[in-house]
């Protein structure tokens, strides 16, 4: 009788749900009700304040990503490069604002796979492909980390292991470190995280500030190419595909917003988002758009991704490089912690072992969060070039988490009076712009995207699981 009970009070509960306004009186019950429920659990989600949860997004955006940038410069030149980041960080943040305001009318959202189902008008089949767009996505990131770790461990021993050990040990440190449950717990990590990558950051522009001259740039080794320079426009001879991946390494940093549904649903009070994502914004357009500028500025048509291959001198490109390794792990633990949930949530579904700790339920958690890093391993080796096939899924995927649902979530929130007033629609507008960048990376950017991925493998590749050095 008490089961029949508790179902029958979820199944009010969601209805309530489904019947409340977007007010924010109406919000504020419906998430006090999911916090009411989830405080009578053994492991509590609701439980991250703000702050933790602005950590928790720094974390996962001051990653290596960064150090990239300065060679998306190199390609596109000061206007369009400058441009380009300028814009995707303004759209970034009003992308988030409207998922943020899409999830306050439906509170009951956990995940981007709740969030396109109700925003596709609850669509079983947008739910069932944004789980694949979802795993696929989450899961081959988690590879890349497996990949750049190896390749950090390569560059600070001189390769004195294998490469698929080096591998190895990054995907069983990934696997200890993803085993708390909450994201609470992981935005501890995060602080860290962050506070690496910054170091390593500091180092690499001092480093190439003081250096004479960079080593060499995909151009060849210095001065191949002439003596260091910067340019307002791309240089003569640029292609069209090697512009447009150079803006996907740019757009492909902007757009988190796959796991900010997930972070969402874990704060004490998801109302209090927007105040996280200001401090997010802050810290990203100055890291996405200073570092990368200097660079540019010191390391010129020399530059590389990420940026530390460049660095003349092998004590200051290891100095730099080192820190790397724990932004390198607690992203993926990030990424492996939502996918771990969603695939979680399916095979515990509404059983006490999903939110209690019984033998059976951190048994699960465990074997699920061991088969992610597994497969992320398993790309890590097998894919030949896992910056191509990121910049494959950054069209084919981003396109969709950055850009398209968002637009399609505005429409959705104001689809009856789209144009009632100047302000409203100069938004209006403003999302159809984003939905023709979602629909431009999904095909231009696609297609550059496969094009690259195609070259590359023209010109030879290393054999699954080598222990080539792939050192910087």
């Amino acid at each position: 009788m008490a089961d029949y009970t508790h179902a029958d009070k979820k199944r009010s509960l969601s209805n309530d749900f489904e019947a409340q306004d977007s007010d924010s009186d109406s919000a504020t019950y419906a998430i006090n009700a999911l916090i009411a429920e989830d405080n009578g659990h053994d492991i509590k989600l609701r439980t991250m304040s703000w702050q933790r949860a602005a950590w928790l997004l720094a974390g996962d955006q001051i990653c290596l990503a960064i150090m990239a940038q300065s060679w998306s410069l190199s390609v596109l030149g000061w206007v369009p490069g400058i441009i380009t980041m300028v814009v995707a960080g303004v759209l970034f943040y009003i992308t988030s604002m409207t998922m943020h305001r899409f999830i306050m009318r439906h509170p009951q959202i956990k995940d981007i796979c709740d969030f396109g189902y109700y925003a596709f008008g609850k669509s079983r089949i947008a739910y069932e492909f944004t789980a694949i767009m979802l795993l696929l996505n989450n899961i081959m990131l988690i590879g890349f980390h497996v990949l750049t770790g190896a390749k950090v461990l390569n560059t600070l021993s001189d390769h004195s292991l294998c490469t698929v050990i080096f591998s190895v040990i990054v995907t069983l440190m990934g696997i200890v470190m993803s085993l708390p449950r909450t994201l609470n717990h992981v935005s501890f990590m995060s602080m860290f995280s962050a506070a690496c990558m910054a170091i390593a950051i500091l180092l690499f522009l001092i480093f190439a500030g003081t250096e004479d001259h960079p080593l060499y740039g995909y151009n060849g080794v210095y001065p191949a190419a002439g003596p260091v320079k910067t340019y307002a426009f791309p240089l003569e001879g640029t292609t069209w595909v090697a512009a447009m991946n150079a803006v996907l390494n740019i757009t492909f940093l902007w757009v988190p917003q796959i796991l900010f549904p997930t972070f969402i649903s874990e704060m004490e009070k998801p109302q209090d988002f927007p105040k996280a994502l200001a401090v997010l914004t802050g810290i990203s357009a100055f890291l996405f758009i200073v570092p990368p500028a200097i660079g540019f500025r010191y390391l010129g048509q020399y530059a590389t991704a990420p940026a530390f291959g460049s660095l003349a001198s092998t004590v200051h490109k290891k100095a730099s490089f080192a820190f790397v390794i724990v932004p390198t792990v607690i992203i993926g633990v990030i990424y492996a912690n939502v996918s771990a949930k969603f695939v979680y949530g399916r095979i515990m579904g509404k059983s006490r072992h999903a939110h209690s700790n019984t033998v059976l339920g951190w048994g699960v958690w465990i074997i699920v969060m061991t088969f992610i890093w597994f497969i992320g391993f398993i790309f890590a080796e097998v894919i030949p070039s896992m910056g191509d096939f990121l910049s494959l899924l950054g069209a084919a995927f981003d396109s969709f988490f950055g850009f398209i649902f968002f637009a399609v979530a505005y429409w959705q929130l104001h689809k009856t009076h789209l144009f009632s007033g100047l302000f409203r629609s100069v938004k209006t507008v403003t999302h159809i712009f984003v939905m023709m960048c979602g629909l431009f990376l999904l095909g231009p950017g696609l297609y550059a995207a496969v094009k690259a991925i195609m070259d590359d493998y023209s010109g030879g590749v290393n054999p699954a699981f080598s222990c080539a050095n792939v050192a910087i």
